[in-house]
């Protein structure tokens, strides 16, 4: 009898828990009111290779055979074969590329010195130009005239080659909080941002309903998002389909929401990359280190959610 009981409430939690998945995510994608697009309106998803076990040639084929738009990924150095198989895959599958810029020097001088170098060769190589470039930006430890330095050479950059430049607002970077943030988006009007909005959630261990004046602002200068779900505790929620994060999931769309909605008015391209990533930014069972969720079946969740949300 003891048995039969644990089987029944095990099969019964597996039954209700798989019952709840899809139509939360259902009701999430029709809670937004109907905004016509002006002419020039377009959305791409670019899937992250965070995580992918496999060949870059065998993500984009994925990548591709799921729906995505593009990839987003590391600018591959200086390493020939790297770039060559990178652009060779982007070819041969039809996808647009975002490249991601950074550098990890702990002196800024160093530190931007490296940045540039990888910027310049991302901007201007002569295989696939890219549909925008990611910073990860300085250091939350630098001054803010070390950090600005960034943010000028971008706005360089980005005039000179017609790349689009963003700078993400990420923990342990330029701008890993809110009101660092705005203090940047105040003194530099040619700024824009790659939401990660998860980051804040953490460093301010909320759901930022006390920062509203603030986060409207950085609202107002973001192009490019990242759309993985934080919460006050964590960058990731295990699993944005379970039922226990709807405060969380809700929070997020209603500020990606305020983006879309500008671009829509706007007629302006939206890029947006699903990037729930993978252990350990993806929870895992001690011991075993096995994975409480499907990284890349969450990310798929993601672009087909927010594609039917934020649709023509």
């Amino acid at each position: 009898m003891h048995q039969n009981r644990r089987h029944f409430l095990k099969t019964t939690a597996t039954a209700t828990a798989a019952g709840l998945l899809i139509p939360l995510g259902e009701i999430a994608a029709q809670e937004i009111p109907y905004v016509k697009a002006k002419a020039g309106y377009e959305l791409l998803f670019m899937a992250t290779d965070w995580g992918f076990p496999g060949t870059t040639d065998e993500f984009c084929a994925l990548a591709k055979k799921e729906g995505y738009e593009g990839i987003e990924v590391w600018w591959p150095g200086d390493d020939a074969k790297a770039q060559e198989n990178l652009f060779t895959a982007l070819k041969k599958h039809g996808l647009q590329v975002g490249f991601l810029c950074g550098g990890s020097q702990s002196e800024p001088a160093v530190h931007l010195n490296a940045f540039k170098k990888n910027l310049d060769a991302a901007t201007g190589n002569s295989f696939q130009k890219p549909v925008y470039v990611n910073c990860h930006s300085g250091k939350d430890y630098f001054t803010y005239e070390e950090n600005k330095l960034f943010i000028d050479y971008t706005t360089k950059k980005s005039k000179e080659t017609g790349v689009p430049i963003y700078h993400e607002t990420h923990r342990g970077r330029m701008l890993f909080c809110a009101p660092i943030a705005r203090n940047f988006i105040e003194k530099n009007p040619d700024l824009r941002l790659t939401l990660d909005i998860s980051h804040w959630c953490v460093v301010h261990e909320s759901l930022l309903a006390d920062q509203k004046a603030t986060i409207d602002i950085a609202l107002e200068r973001v192009s490019h998002i990242h759309s993985r779900v934080g919460h006050p505790q964590g960058a990731q929620v295990n699993d944005p389909r379970a039922p226990e994060w709807d405060g969380a999931i809700k929070a997020h769309l209603a500020w990606w929401d305020k983006v879309i909605e500008r671009k829509k008015l706007k007629g302006e391209r939206m890029t947006i990359l699903t990037e729930f990533g993978p252990p350990d930014y993806l929870q895992t069972l001690p011991y075993t280190r096995q994975p409480v969720a499907d990284q890349w079946a969450i990310n798929v969740y993601m672009m087909n959610l927010l594609r039917k949300r934020y649709q023509l």
